[in-house]
């Protein structure tokens, strides 16, 4: 790979030569201020100074020019307008089209305007990175901090500037304005075929929503997958994605999705009661609970490796476990035993496919439909975390078919017995495993699709503006500028946890200790309420099931008006700690203070809970795909891996403390698993401190 020096050069528009940022002069400058610092010349204090006066210097000629650009872009639309104005009163075909021509004009030099702004922007945050790097000090934490949040900064023209996206919304509705009234100025005769929609608009509309990082419900919901999604890029890819899809076994990995978290907490509501009847403490429901999440921890990696090669196998695999387990868990009553039961909880674990349903969707997707597909996984999980205690709640039956034994406790390993054996049935008559070689070109696409993308101007917008494929990958790898070719192993997936933990940066490992403790938060609240509700309250299973269901479904909501509203309003990191503060407080106010604990007290400190901690989710996924190496998106041991495994972890550390709780009494259970709730969320909210300003 060309080093960035070299790239920035060979992009550069041949009169706007002189107002890029001077990256090889900044480099130079760099070794000479380590090189003093090393010698004595200089303090790093003073270094600090004058390197920052120097970075300064260079933003200030980026934003004049910027400015000035976007003033003359301004000027142009707006003399277009004045013409359109005239043209409205006077048909004139010719002139249609030469002011439809003269529009798209300024739609090129505006993308050309966003490139400037997106080379620069990237060579900003490098010679930071640089920076940081050789003097092994946080400047980019000092820089962002004293400029970014300046109200007269320059920096937040570069990476966060208004201008443009006014100027981009005026050619944007121009042009559409234009095109959707040409059927004023000629007839069907003059012009009988269907004029498409001109692809600048389209280019102009992405510009917008990569500069203002811009996001609606479907987006929020796929960013909980953590499927990195690509942008539509050539025709050629795309046809590759076309003949790879095929929609019913998309469906079917959605549904293993579905049933999956359905067969997760169906036994929520239930699991109390029959730990007790196999003679167990009501808290031995945690190890109950966890056991299935224990056994994650190894499916999801094995699963992810084997998804390298197939998904049919997989997903028969997971069936035919999920089915045993199921079987084990329903017969566990009628035996009488609570090893059996366990050893049926640790085989749905064995099951879990969660890993394939997302790498079906991230490689045999079409580009187009991926953040649909992706919005699909998240909701199929919402669904199913709502449904599992629901329909436990219609299981309050009791009866016997031989020596067999059918109520509350076993049903539900009996129903999802059935629904896995209907699945792999559907599974293994209509599912269509992609052809090897194919799947190896879309695995291959994001790196393909990057180079292609730098080679074309009109299609430069495909890329994301500030934090591209391409740029990921410069920035997280060794970052050696000073050699012609980066190595390519810097650039090759993560072949083994050790060697993914090495890519984990502060800010990566914030961001695993946040979902941990979400997972962990949540995971307490809905793996105790059943002993909680009953022992405070005197709930009844069917209540605690609707109120399990209740909580789930406001999953959908809640991400609806996060996604169309609130992360519009505020950047990401704001949301983040805003999130993490409300969980702490749904932590706090859930403690038991005085010896009567109210209902009240109860549903609203777990609502506030849940509900942030969904938001938080969403949030924490999105800034954890931007911040990790690019490395981590692909191969085995991606960042999807490793965030499941982490919340895994979460939820086995939450439920053998609830089972460990309870030899303290039942009456001492929730402050107990509430503490390290409290700790764990108060330490991310400091982790979230301390690499705030690389959140920027």
């Amino acid at each position: 790979m060309v080093n960035f020096g070299k790239k920035l050069m060979a992009h550069q528009v041949e009169e706007w030569k002189g107002y890029y940022i001077n990256y090889k002069l900044m480099k130079k400058m760099l070794k000479q201020y380590v090189q003093q610092t090393q010698h004595g010349g200089k303090d790093r204090e003073q270094v600090l100074k004058d390197f920052s006066r120097i970075l300064d210097g260079q933003i200030e000629r980026i934003v004049l020019f910027l400015l000035q650009q976007q003033g003359h872009l301004a000027s142009r639309i707006e003399e277009l307008g004045e013409k359109r104005t005239v043209l409205l009163e006077e048909y004139d075909i010719s002139q249609v089209y030469q002011l439809h021509d003269a529009y798209r004009e300024v739609g090129l030099d505006l993308i050309k305007l966003v490139r400037f702004v997106d080379v620069n922007a990237t060579g900003i945050r490098k010679i930071l990175k640089k920076f940081d790097k050789r003097f092994g000090y946080k400047f980019t934490d000092y820089y962002v901090t004293t400029r970014a949040n300046h109200p007269y900064s320059q920096l937040q023209q570069v990476f966060k500037q208004v201008g443009i996206v006014a100027v981009v919304g005026a050619l944007s509705r121009n042009l559409e304005y234009l095109q959707h009234h040409e059927g004023s100025f000629v007839s069907i005769y003059d012009r009988p075929a269907v004029t498409l929609k001109d692809p600048i608009i389209d280019q102009v509309n992405h510009a917008v929503q990569k500069l203002t990082h811009a996001t609606n419900f479907m987006q929020f919901l796929g960013q909980h997958s953590l499927i990195v999604q690509e942008d539509a890029q050539s025709g050629s890819e795309d046809l590759v994605d076309d003949q790879n899809y095929h929609f019913m076994s998309l469906m079917l990995n959605l549904v293993n999705t579905f049933l999956y978290m359905v067969n997760t907490y169906i036994i929520v509501p239930t699991a109390d009661d029959y730990a007790v009847s196999l003679g167990a403490a009501a808290t031995v429901c945690g190890v109950i609970i966890g056991s299935m999440a224990v056994a994650q921890v190894f499916s999801s990696v094995y699963f992810s490796a084997w998804s390298n090669k197939s998904y049919f196998k997989p997903l028969v695999f997971s069936s035919i476990m999920l089915f045993l387990g199921n079987m084990l868990y329903a017969l566990a009553y009628d035996l009488n035993s609570l090893i059996v039961l366990l050893i049926g909880r640790l085989l749905c674990g064995l099951g879990s496919a969660r890993a394939v349903n997302r790498r079906y969707i991230s490689d045999c997707v079409p580009l187009k439909m991926r953040l649909q597909a992706s919005a699909g996984f998240v909701s199929a999980s919402a669904l199913g975390m709502a449904c599992g205690p629901a329909l436990a709640g219609f299981l309050q039956i009791k009866f016997k078919i031989y020596s067999l034994t059918f109520n509350q406790s076993t049903l539900p390993g009996w129903v999802m017995c059935i629904a896995w054996f209907i699945y792999l049935l559907w599974l293994w008559l209509t599912f269509k495993e992609p052809e090897h070689f194919t799947k190896t070109l879309v695995n291959e696409q994001p790196s393909e699709s990057g180079r292609q993308g730098n080679s074309n101007l009109e299609e430069g917008l495909a890329q994301p503006l500030l934090l591209g494929i391409e740029q990921r990958q410069e920035e997280n790898s060794e970052d050696n500028d000073d050699t012609e070719v980066a190595s390519e192993r810097s650039h090759e997936p993560a072949t083994s946890i050790a060697s993914a933990y090495r890519l984990l940066t502060p800010s990566v490992k914030a961001q695993l200790l946040i979902y941990f403790m979400l997972k962990y938060a949540m995971e307490i609240l809905l793996s105790e309420s059943s002993v909680v509700t009953t022992y405070y309250f005197s709930w009844s299973t069917s209540v605690v099931a609707i109120f399990l269901a209740i909580l789930g479904l406001t999953v959908l909501p809640v991400n609806a008006i996060v996604g169309s509203y609130i992360t519009n309003l505020f950047e990401d990191r704001q949301i983040l700690l805003a999130s993490e503060v409300m969980v702490l407080i749904g932590i706090i106010m859930s403690f038991r203070f005085t010896p009567h604990y109210s209902i009240p007290q109860y549903v609203i400190s777990a609502l506030i809970t849940f509900v942030f901690a969904e938001v938080l989710e969403g949030v924490n996924l999105s800034l954890l795909s931007r911040v990790m190496s690019s490395r981590l998106s692909r191969g085995t041991y991606n960042g999807g891996l490793l965030s499941t495994e982490a919340g895994t972890l979460a939820r086995v550390v939450a439920d053998a403390t609830i089972t460990a709780a309870g030899y303290l009494g039942t009456d001492l259970l929730l402050n107990v698993t509430l503490l390290p709730s409290l700790v764990i969320c108060i330490v991310s909210i400091a982790a979230t401190l301390y690499t705030y300003n690389n959140l920027y």
